[in-house]
């Protein structure tokens, strides 16, 4: 099948410095790629390239000429659009139908007439999504789709790629995300591209597999040069021709170990020491929180003890934030109380990244503007040589942070918790615009941090990997302020809810039962035996009845499913129907087989 984009040896450089070197990308149509790799690799900018807004120094790039594209970035542009119904209209081609706006705005919860100035970023990110998934294009570019989104529209936002026949490539931090969407993997790593025909749950053995032979590799090449050296000196005279082959060789095999740039670092980070907190760290009792008539925080207690892990999770808008600034004393609660323990050394990374002066430079913020020094665990280091654990040039110690990338400026934010004793870590929304990498080393910190960690996330892997318990909204739909705490991680979590829910309805349907036996009629009287019509139910009923209990099993299965309603209100009201009138005429089988089967017995003894 040919190809209906194809980027081929693409060079592009920034002030002299290479950022790809050869790189390529084709995508076929039903392709679903996820292009991973470091921060500041080029992703961003190879698909900027693939969408035409960028232009390569060099390098063969392909569009078929009736493909339509459609490119989503991570910072869209409002300007010149009134409403957020215009911005979107704006994404359609011409032929396209218009209710697909109106269907993407109406599923993504965004209002058609806002003024697409004053979204917040989760709405306008759920506004770029509906611009370009509208038109339904032959290939979907995504960058970063899922930032600023809840696990809500998450979840609706993977069902929807997995039904639309456009052609992805699309970049994530989101682990749960790409494994469920992706079919194929490009690694973007040193400039180069190197494709895998497998989703991201398969990414991280074959890169490490692929490091792993270039490492060998360049050893063997090391070995050859030493034995090749030892040769020219040593080695019995041959013909001049020959020998000068062979120091060309050497010379060609010494300049490709020079210029053999290895795989970019880790981050190497530790929390800075301090003393153990108190064995009571937070104690709620029955806090509440209001916003005009509308209940934020119902009656809520918790207690948090040093060790714990906890994560926040909840629709945008259901009041995480606002929990989470009143267990850490930030805001007062309207009514309950919260009590701190003793020796709290807190430490918070913001959502909003509002810490970072956009004029301030790297060496002032992690210093404080004192010096070229600074305090990690006891050790005075100099500011550059903690910016290289953190993957920073030692050039980059002058330059503003307005220059750089969303995930550079999270991985300052990082540097700095990190040097600041704590034993306490408030983290709302921490993996935005962190790399694989730099993620992995996220959730070792907090796995094995000693205090205690309270988390705002949507990152259903990062969850399942670090938090002891989970609290979240009661009803997830529609969050009326009241929360639950659930023990372990999302997926824990989800698996009560949904053992809650079956509980409940076997509980429901025991209860009617026993209602219906109770207010049963008294049997007919017996007229000798049973007709061949009463023998024929007799017989039947119970085969009718096991259908229809299964075909209620599965509906009640299905509109257990949180995402049932928001993806679909039509279809969700259409089965409840269904399922209400397959409740009836099951309730009218099981009386008519009780009858039948009590009159047989009186029939018959």
């Amino acid at each position: 099948m040919p190809p209906i984009l194809k980027l081929d040896d693409i060079h592009l450089s920034f002030g002299g410095t290479p950022l790809l070197a050869g790189a390529g990308l084709q995508v076929e149509p039903g392709d679903r790629i996820c292009l991973v790799g470091r921060n500041g690799s080029g992703k961003s900018t190879l698909l900027k390239i693939a969408a035409g807004l960028v232009e390569a120094q060099s390098g063969e790039i392909f569009r078929q000429p009736s493909a339509t594209i459609r490119y989503l970035e991570q910072a869209p542009d409002f300007s010149g659009y009134a409403t957020v119904e215009a911005y979107v209209a704006a994404g359609l081609a011409p032929g396209d139908e218009h209710y697909r706006a109106d269907y993407m705005m109406e599923h993504l919860g965004i209002s058609p007439s806002a003024d697409p100035r004053k979204l917040s970023g989760g709405e306008a990110r759920r506004a770029a999504l509906a611009r370009v998934l509208a038109p339904e294009p032959d290939i979907l570019l995504l960058d970063e789709p899922t930032n600023h989104l809840d696990l809500t529209t998450i979840e609706w936002l993977e069902e929807e790629l997995a039904g639309t026949r456009s052609a992805m490539v699309l970049i994530s931090h989101d682990r749960r995300f790409l494994e469920n969407v992706s079919t194929a993997t490009v690694w973007l790593d040193r400039g180069i591209a190197r494709r895998m025909d497998r989703g991201f749950a398969h990414f991280e053995e074959w890169r490490d597999k692929v490091l792993e032979e270039e490492e060998a590799e360049q050893h063997k090449l090391a070995r050859q040069i030493v034995r090749e050296e030892h040769w020219l000196r040593y080695g019995v005279t041959a013909r001049r021709k020959r020998n000068m082959r062979r120091l060309g060789d050497l010379h060609d095999m010494r300049a490709r170990h020079r210029a053999h740039q290895g795989p970019q670092g880790t981050v190497n980070a530790t929390v800075s020491d301090v003393r153990e907190s108190g064995k009571l760290v937070i104690e709620a009792e029955n806090i509440t929180k209001s916003f005009g008539d509308r209940d934020i925080v119902k009656p809520f207690s918790l207690r948090v003890s040093r060790g714990d892990r906890i994560g926040l999770v909840g629709p945008n808008g259901a009041g995480k934030t606002t929990l989470l600034k009143m267990l850490t004393g930030q805001l007062a609660p309207d009514s309950g109380w919260v009590r701190l323990g003793v020796n709290l050394e807190i430490a918070v990374i913001d959502q909003k990244r509002e810490e970072l002066d956009p004029d301030d430079t790297l060496a002032h913020y992690l210093t404080d503007g004192r010096g070229d020094t600074l305090l990690v665990n006891g050790e005075q280091r100099h500011v550059a040589g903690y910016m290289k654990d953190f993957l920073f040039q030692p050039e980059q110690a002058r330059t503003p942070i307005r220059n750089l990338s969303g995930g550079e400026r999270a991985r300052l934010m990082l540097a700095r918790i990190l040097a600041r004793p704590a034993n306490v870590l408030i983290l709302d929304e921490p993996t935005n615009d962190l790399d694989i990498e730099t993620l992995d080393l996220l959730q070792e910190i907090v796995a094995g941090f000693a205090g205690s960690v309270i988390l705002v996330s949507h990152d259903r892997d990062f969850l399942d990997r670090t938090v002891t318990s989970t609290i979240a909204p009661a009803n997830p739909l529609s969050p009326d302020g009241e929360w639950l705490e659930y023990a372990g991680g999302y997926s824990d979590m989800m698996a009560q809810r949904k053992g809650a829910a079956a509980e409940a309805r076997a509980a429901e349907k025991k209860e009617k039962q026993a209602a219906r036996e109770k207010a049963a009629p008294e049997p007919a009287k017996a007229k000798g035996k049973l007709s061949y019509k009463q023998k024929f139910a007799l017989e039947n009923l119970p085969k009718e009845m096991a259908k229809i209990e299964a075909d209620i099993a599965r509906l009640e299965e299905r509109m257990a499913d949180p995402q049932f309603f928001a993806r679909d209100p039509d279809g969700f009201s259409k089965a409840a129907k269904v399922l209400e009138r397959e409740r009836a005429t099951l309730a009218a089988k099981e009386e008519e087989w009780l009858e039948l089967e009590m009159l047989r017995e009186e029939l018959e003894g």
